[in-house]
């Protein structure tokens, strides 16, 4: 017969109760729940009938719920999210072993150390962080490369410690990762060009800018200064070039995007974060218009289900609104929290797409 020294639950205070309740998927591995009656456990999002909450017991992992004596169910089948965290583990020890590396690791390499094959490595990676291995290595060097940059280094130097064996392979890369050359970075954006334009669109006043590379910047906000100085901080010695015309079809259909996301936005970004915010930007572009994932489950998303804040955080630091749509997360009880842009224009994206959809 099954056993448990864990105790009876206030049901009524108890948030894992409240999610079994919900059926609420998000919270899957987070913790199991078990029966008492039946000598099975489930997920939270487990459809089988509920049982009394006074035959309840929880459990952080499936492992424990099984030395305790009971049997997985066979509707939502708990013991496999042993091997699901199995494989997030993995997949987090393999981006270790990349950003400590002087050259990306091949392919082979970090699969033998996952001890999967080299396509199902590949797959789980870019499942796990929205990026390959290859991207998520060059992401990891540019962030590097920026952050010895905005230290003061000299770029040659700079360019080494970003792990670059070759200066002329840093200056061949230089435009997809930094958006403009290593000195000119260096230097607060000196020599970049970037077109601007502010405009209106239901939403309040928007800005959209566009670098070499693609669009770094679509800002909303109620004061036109106040986006411009946003803009201004990003690359303070970068030539801000408004008022061109034929930046205006870029712009117009940028704001009808804005008002109808479904339409979709084929024009190429510049995304410049660290390889953390960029395999959560990555992750965001991949949640269809008219639905929302909590921040638990974008960090489960990214294989890191503990990096909550951290992922609220890259969220925050998002510079493209809508394109990157962290406007669709929320938090685990449905709620709106934490927009850049306000959180009346968060539900009022929201309330659009729904109707949209």
């Amino acid at each position: 017969m099954p056993h448990s020294s864990h105790t009876a639950f206030d049901p009524l205070a108890d948030l894992r109760w409240k999610a079994v309740l919900d059926r609420d998927a998000a919270l899957d591995d987070h913790f199991f729940y078990a029966v008492l009656t039946t000598g099975i456990f489930c997920r939270p999002s487990c459809p089988s009938r509920r049982a009394k909450p006074e035959n309840v017991r929880f459990f952080a992992t499936a492992e424990e719920a099984m030395e305790a004596r009971f049997r997985p169910c066979l509707r939502c089948k708990p013991q496999a999210a042993s091997a699901k965290r199995t494989q997030a583990q993995r997949i987090v020890e393999a981006c270790k072993q990349i950003d400590v590396a002087d050259d990306l690791p091949q392919l082979d390499t970090l699969a033998s150390a996952a001890g999967l094959s080299p396509f199902h490595f590949h797959r789980l990676f870019k499942q796990h962080t929205g990026l390959t291995p290859r991207a998520y290595g060059a992401a990891r060097q540019a962030e590097k490369l920026r952050s010895a940059l905005g230290q003061g280094n000299d770029v040659t130097r700079a360019i080494y410690e970003a792990g670059f064996n070759a200066s002329s392979r840093a200056y061949d890369q230089a435009d997809g990762v930094l958006g403009m050359t290593p000195g000119a970075y260096k230097k607060g954006g000196t020599n970049a060009r970037i077109h601007f334009a502010i405009g209106e669109c239901t939403l309040g006043h928007i800005l959209v800018a566009q670098s070499q590379k693609g669009l770094c910047a679509i800002l909303l906000g109620d004061e036109p200064e106040i986006l411009l100085q946003d803009l201004q901080n990003r690359f303070p010695k970068a030539e801000l070039i408004g008022a061109d015309p034929a930046f205006e079809e870029t712009v117009a259909t940028v704001v009808g995007f804005v008002e109808a996301p479904r339409i979709g936005l084929d024009l190429p970004l510049d995304i410049q974060g660290t390889a953390f915010q960029e395999r959560v930007w990555q992750t965001l572009r991949s949640i269809p218009v008219g639905t929302t994932v909590s921040y638990a489950e974008l960090a489960e998303r990214i294989g890191q289900p503990s990096a909550v804040r951290a992922v609220a955080g890259a969220c925050a630091a998002n510079a493209l609104a809508v394109a990157i749509p962290c406007h669709r997360v929320v938090r685990t009880d449905g709620s709106l929290s934490g927009y850049r842009w306000g959180l009346e224009r968060k539900r009022d994206l929201l309330e659009r797409e729904a109707q949209e959809s």
